[in-house]
This record gives C-alpha cells, sequence and structure tokens, in this order.
C-alpha cells in the first residue's frame, strides 16, 4: 500500500527530496503523498522526525 502523511507532519520538508520518485509535494499544512506514484520505498517514513509518513 502507499504511504500516507498523517495530521502530525510539521511539513519540515524532510522527506521531500528523499523521495526517489518525486511523489511528495507540499500541500495545505501539510505534505502529501501521490498514492499512485508511491513505490512504497519508505525513505520517507526513515527521515520524518515525527514518524508522519504511513503505510494506508
Amino acid at each position: 500500500m502507499a504511504y500516507v502523511i498523517n495530521d502530525d507532519c510539521i511539513s519540515c520538508g524532510a522527506c521531500e527530496p528523499e523521495c526517489p520518485v518525486s511523489c511528495i509535494s507540499e500541500g495545505d499544512g501539510k505534505y502529501v503523498i501521490n498514492a499512485d506514484e508511491c513505490i512504497e520505498c519508505g525513505a520517507c517514513a526513515d527521515v520524518c522526525p515525527v514518524g508522519a509518513p504511513n503505510q494506508a
């Protein structure tokens, strides 16, 4: 399942450059992951300081 970013996101941007397929972008108040493009690698979850990315 694709990763999603929950409401714990603090919009630090640490996840965006780590995504190998560039499916993370800044949304309204938090970052968002395009589920259609996510390859479920977990790179975003590995660098998030608050654990916001989780598998849906």
